[in-house]
């Protein structure tokens, strides 16, 4: 296979995985009165799976803001973070879809919006970009720079949950423009998916930065 091919097949596996598990699990929870803990546990054990799954082949990466931060820190080619972004985002339009055929519009197919998300779109971003931003210094911090061994699976997984559990009421806590992207298309409202791609990439740009300048090698 193509030297690009080979990951980013792995990519959009991963990130169909992502927002078919996710997605599929907040819509549930919403149409049966499901709590927030159980939405989170679902995005983290997804995540946690896939790292250890596909980690070897592609970095695990399932997020637009993840391949950019690499990329911005230098850790990977603008070239093939092209390919990452293509197939991450083919990949969650592939699970949206195929989640609207299997539980129809139940629960919004798992939209990432939250309170904040229509009425205060300067605190959404806000929010977005911190809660990236955690999520990829610990990307940067284990997973990139080798220091998480075995355990980086589980990192990557719960840093995830906990910023699920902290933000999911206010904006969704997507994190990932490629996870609102997947339930917006299907839903064929993408209004709010700007606010989804600046503050993500702005988490991450920081991220890439601080881990990079203050703490890398």
């Amino acid at each position: 296979m193509n030297g690009n091919l080979r990951p980013a097949f792995a990519e959009l596996i991963g990130t169909f995985t992502l927002v078919f598990i996710g997605a599929g699990a907040g819509a549930l929870a919403a149409a049966n009165g499901g709590g927030i803990v159980a939405v989170a546990l679902a995005h983290g054990v997804a995540l946690m799976v896939i790292v250890y799954t596909w980690g070897a082949i592609s970095g695990a990466h399932v997020n637009p803001a993840v391949t950019f931060g690499v990329a911005v820190a230098g850790k990977m080619s603008w070239t093939k973070a092209l390919w990452y972004w293509a197939a991450q985002f083919v990949g969650a339009a592939f699970a949206g879809y195929v989640l609207l055929s299997v539980i129809g519009t139940t629960g919004e197919l798992g939209s990432t919006t939250g309170s904040l998300t229509i009425d205060d779109p300067g605190r959404t971003i806000v929010v977005e970009a911190i809660l990236t931003f955690f999520l990829v210094a610990t990307v940067l911090n284990t997973a990139v720079a080798g220091r998480g061994g075995n355990a980086v699976g589980l990192a990557i997984g719960f840093v995830l949950t906990m910023d699920i559990l902290m933000g999911g009421a206010l904006t969704g806590a997507s994190m990932n423009p490629a996870r609102t992207f997947g339930s917006a298309l299907a839903m064929q409202d993408l209004s709010y998916l700007w606010l989804y791609i600046v503050g993500p990439l702005l988490g991450a740009a920081a991220a890439a930065a601080i881990c990079g300048r203050v703490f890398g090698e």
